[in-house]
């Protein structure tokens, strides 16, 4: 059973937050697929929980400017999704499908059909884990995080936190505790004209956190024969989702060829730092950390219209 001390239920982003500030050791639940599981194995037994799934209108396909579940497109471009957007609407969003697709694959990865019907995009961000499926693609595609709070008057206010600074250490963020991750923005720069595709090897099919994730975003020249940009991000390649700047250092400029290709994978190496665990060992893991380099950057390529 859960062990859990109190449950409130939010009516308002304001509310939630003054449910934090009057209990020091609440957590927010969403979906509830990685909170109640820490529960249940007594990482968070007794804790005070808010809950704030209902603030959200399940019935809206869209999301509408500040909403908290679903995608939109923003007049200046700007991707927005709505923190409590489910994977399994992620996973058919005709805004992510045409934008990000990508972001699509990632999240149809995630656990079962059950898991993503009720997981949410940011429990999985928030969760701070390095091994969120999601998380790589978001980080190799820039996305910034809406943090949101409210005054004691109930004035809400929020801010935007780079993806890459969100992450303190395993399981650590940078959010407060009186703070709420409301959404994920992704900027029209880190979207236009580009491309990607996110590998995850696990042991199973599914049903199965990865034990290692590779996501590749790429923009060729207009010639396309020309790295004009890349970006690579990995999960499970240390305490933290990373970005392999060394690998993207190396393609940026070069040509479009399996040389470039093999020296990026190669340079990924000296970015990312996994550890051994009963899933692999850490010398399995950077063999793996190369070689889904080396397919996500040619599945990219193929994807935007070059050839290797």
């Amino acid at each position: 059973m859960y062990d859990i001390e109190a449950y409130y239920q939010a009516e308002s982003i304001a509310h939630a937050v003054s449910l934090l500030r009057e209990n020091p050791g609440a957590r927010i639940i969403a979906g509830g697929s990685d909170v109640l599981i820490q529960i249940r194995e007594g990482k968070l037994a007794g804790c005070t929980l808010v809950g704030i799934r209902s603030l959200a209108d399940a019935g809206h396909a869209q999301a509408e400017p500040g909403s908290l579940r679903g995608v939109s497109l923003g007049a200046g471009g700007t991707i927005r999704i709505g923190a409590l957007t489910t994977f399994s609407h992620i996973a058919v969003d005709p805004v992510i499908h045409a934008h990000i697709p990508v972001l699509g694959q990632a999240a149809d990865l995630v656990g079962g059909p059950q898991i993503r019907n009720i997981g949410t995009i940011g429990g999985n961000i928030a969760n701070g884990v390095t091994s969120a499926d999601t998380a790589s693609t978001l980080l190799a595609w820039d996305a910034l995080l809406e943090y949101t709070t409210a005054t004691e008057t109930g004035v809400v206010e929020s801010r935007l936190v780079p993806m890459a600074a969100h992450y303190m250490g395993a399981g650590k963020t940078a959010l407060a505790h009186e703070e709420i991750l409301t959404a994920i923005m992704v900027p029209r720069s880190s979207w236009e004209h580009c491309f990607g595709h996110y590998i995850k090897y696990a042991m199973r099919n599914a049903l199965d956190i990865a034990t290692i994730g590779c996501s590749v975003n790429l923009r060729l020249g207009p010639d396309k024969k020309t790295v004009e940009r890349l970006r690579i991000a990995y999960g499970v390649a240390g305490p933290i989702p990373l970005r392999a700047k060394s690998a993207e250092d190396a393609a940026k400029g070069q040509p479009v060829s399996r040389e470039t290709i093999d020296a990026a994978a190669r340079a990924a190496l000296g970015d990312i730092n996994p550890r051994s665990s009963w899933r692999a060992a850490r010398e399995v893991r950077l063999h793996l950390a190369e070689e889904l380099a080396r397919r996500a950057f040619t599945a990219s390529v193929e994807l935007a219209g070059g050839v290797v």
